[in-house]
Order: structure tokens, then C-alpha cells, then sequence
């Protein structure tokens, strides 16, 4: 059998530990034996990024602007254990920060959903996907130890040298101080998005954010996406019959527990990056649930939503045999590689990804899953299997559909 050609390369980020396991599986077991598979290659492996000094993380996201589609592996986003571990020159930043703060994009998350896993709040029976603001808060925060007593002031110098202050805390002791910003732009563009992606999925949004107390920040928020929804959503939702609702994030919460899902939450930065754990681990698993970033430009970067996979990776590198679940970093591959066929009008590539995804799902629903999805299933006599084994099975499985 023939391979299926490809037009136009995918950008392919490799990760870190446990996950750079899996995804070398996953393209050896899965991809190459079906497709021809091009790529422009970026190891984006903490140790690489340290010679690079990060540039190959910059280099990255360039690449996915130009080719318009990546794919990326977990990485590591260091702490000073890892400073140490990894002989670092410094703590670089988040490679998905830095990589979001050049496309601009927003963050949707969704859990995988598939039959033997139930939800652990009873009257979730539809996706939720979580659309998480991509651009500062605390991701981009300035942070400060304070000594001694003093006062500490918030000062904006503008360009024609004036100044506002506003005294933020006469402190008496010993404390600490946190400086977040964002911009109208970015929040314009997230705004956007998530109107779009509501319309393209044909899905109700829902935004929530603290305005009550932050009466500045998170009502500029607030404002924005309401100024662009009367301005340019409005007519096209009400035609959709879909709904664009903003409430307290704290009603948006009550309101998430009763629902039944099939709806986008739109979160800010740090929000989303809780609630997206929050959903995923209450649909089943965190190792269950995508994760894409979009640019206003229309550019896409799929990934697994979790992380490297660290206390496994120790057990392998010892020899040890591990169950590590690969589901949500095979179905970045198939994300990435449905949206390559899609914009390239390449029928075959998007029927392989949906292919894949199915016998992915059906290898779970046969019984046959990683240890961590046999500790929640309501299945009977499921069969665990290991790392390497789960994928080779969804291999024999897409081979017989």
C-alpha cells in the first residue's frame, strides 16, 4: 500500500523525558508506516534549548508562521531543581509561553471523550472546551522580595514623560510584590478567537472574569469582548442560534457543574491554565484532552495538554517498565496532521488523522488501555498494557478497521 503523500511540511517540536519516549513510539508505530511523512524538525529538549540559549524555541515558532501548522511535544518549563539537574546557563522561560507570545494565539482545550470512562460530575455528557488567553498575567509577571518596611507604588511613565501612580501597599515588614499587565491587542485578538472558534464549532461561549474586584483589569476584559460582539459577532451568532454570555467566574464555575457541556469557557491566562486540569481530570484523565493554539492569522500549534511525564521517565531510564498513557499526544499528531490535509485539500491525510483518532478510542472501548485509565474505567477484564505495548496495539487495531 501506497503511503499517503504530503504537500506541505508540519513543523514537529520534539519534548522532554517520558513524552520524547512516546512520541519517537508514536511516529515509528503509527505514522511512518502510513505516511510520508515531512516535517521541519526542532528538538525543543530542555538540553538543546540550554545550548541554544532558547533561540531554537524562537526559531520554532517562526517556522510555524511560516508553514502554518505545528505539532508539539511536552516540554520542560525549568524550576531551579531543574537548574541544577540539567546544568542550565540560566531558567529559561516556558517554550509554550514564548512560543504563544509570537503567534498570538489562544489556547483550546478539550477532554477526549470515550465510552468506559465516565465523567466524574454525573451530568457532564458533552465536552467542555476550555479557550485560555495566551498572553500575560502572571505568565509574563514581574516579581519582587521586599526586605523591610516601605512603600511600594504602581508608576506608568508615558511617553511624553508624565506619570500616574497609585500606592499599592506601605509595608511594615518583610513581603513580596507581583507586577501583571496585558494589552488591548492581545485581548482583542483573544476575543476574536474565541468568537470565531465558537462559530466555526457552532458552540455557546461563555467568559468569566472577577470584575467586581478588579474593577480596572478584568473589566477591561469584560468590555472588550462585549464591544466586540455587539460590534461584529452579534447578527452572525444569533444566526448560528448559538449563545455569547459574560458572568462572574465564580457563577461561570456554579453554572459548569450543572451543566452538560458541548460549550467553550473562555478563561484568562492563569484561569484557564487551572480549569483546563480541573476539566480534563474530571472527564477522566489529564493525559485525555487536546490542546491548540490559534492565531489570529490562522495559524495552529496542536499538542498534549499535560506535561513531560517526569516520575515515569525515572522508572525508564532505570529500566522499568511503565504504563504512560500516549492518548492526547497522538491525537496532537492527528490534530496536526488533519489541519495539514484540510488547508492543502489532501482527502487522504484528513481521513488518515480521523482513522487514527477512531482506533485509538476503539482500542480503549475493547478493554485494552494504560494503567491509568484501568484505575477509572467501568469496563470488565480490561487488559493493561505497557507504554510501547498500548500503541502497538492501536497499530493493530487502525490495521483491521
Amino acid at each position: 500500500m501506497d503511503k499517503i503523500k504530503m504537500v506541505t511540511p508540519l513543523v514537529e517540536m520534539d519534548g522532554d523525558e517520558m513524552t520524547r519516549i512516546l512520541w519517537k513510539i508514536i511516529k515509528e508505530e503509527l505514522l511512518l508506516p502510513f505516511i510520508d511523512l515531512k516535517t521541519e524538525y526542532y528538538d525543543l529538549g530542555l538540553e538543546h534549548r540550554n545550548e541554544t540559549e532558547d533561540q531554537v524555541t524562537i526559531a520554532s515558532a517562526e517556522a510555524t508562521k511560516k508553514y502554518g501548522v505545528a505539532v508539539k511535544c511536552a516540554t520542560i518549563t525549568p524550576n531551579a531543581a531543574r537548574m541544577t539537574e540539567y546544568h542550565l546557563k540560566e531558567m529559561w522561560k516556558s517554550p509554550n509561553g514564548t512560543i504563544r507570545s509570537i503567534l498570538d494565539g489562544t489556547v483550546f482545550r478539550a477532554p477526549i471523550v470515550v465510552k468506559g470512562i465516565e465523567p466524574c460530575v454525573k451530568n457532564w455528557q458533552k465536552p467542555i472546551t476550555i479557550a485560555r488567553h495566551a498572553y500575560g498575567d502572571i505568565y509574563k509577571n514581574v516579581e519582587m522580595k521586599i526586605s523591610g518596611a516601605g512603600k511600594a507604588e504602581l508608576v506608568f511613565t508615558a511617553a511624553d514623560g508624565t506619570e500616574m501612580r497609585e500606592v499599592i501597599h506601605k509595608f511594615e515588614g518583610e513581603g513580596i510584590l507581583q507586577g501583571v499587565h496585558n494589552t488591548d491587542a492581545s485581548i482583542s485578538s483573544f476575543a476574536r478567537a474565541c468568537f470565531n472558534y465558537a462559530l466555526d464549532t457552532k458552540q455557546d461561549l461563555w467568559f468569566g472574569a472577577k470584575d467586581t474586584i478588579s474593577k480596572k483589569y478584568d473589566h477591561n476584559f469584560k468590555d472588550i469582548f462585549q464591544e466586540i460582539y455587539d460590534e461584529e459577532y452579534k447578527e452572525k451568532f444569533e444566526a448560528a442560534e448559538i449563545e455569547y454570555f459574560y458572568s462572574l467566574i465564580d457563577d461561570i464555575v456554579a453554572r459548569v457543574m450543572k451543566a452538560k457541556g458541548g460549550f467553550i469557557w473562555a478563561c484568562k491566562n492563569y484561569d484557564g491554565d487551572v480549569m483546563s486540569d480541573m476539566v480534563s481530570s474530571a472527564f477522566g484523565s489529564l493525559a485525555m484532552m487536546t490542546s491548540v493554539l490559534v492565531s489570529p492569522a490562522g495559524v495552529y500549534e496542536y499538542e498534549a495538554a499535560h506535561g513531560t511525564v517526569q516520575r515515569h521517565y525515572y522508572k525508564h531510564l532505570k529500566g522499568e517498565e511503565t504504563s504512560t498513557n500516549s492518548v492526547a499526544t497522538i491525537f496532537a499528531w492527528t490534530g496536526a496532521l488533519r489541519k495539514r490535509g484540510e488547508l492543502d485539500a489532501t482527502a487522504e491525510l484528513v481521513q488518515f488523522a480521523d482513522k487514527l483518532e477512531k482506533a485509538t478510542l476503539a482500542t480503549i472501548e475493547s478493554g485494552k488501555m494504560t494503567k491509568d485509565l484501568a484505575l477509572i474505567t467501568t469496563l470488565k477484564d480490561v487488559t493493561v498494557l505497557n507504554s510501547a505495548d498500548f500503541i502497538k496495539e492501536v497499530r493493530r487495531t487502525y490495521e483491521t478497521m
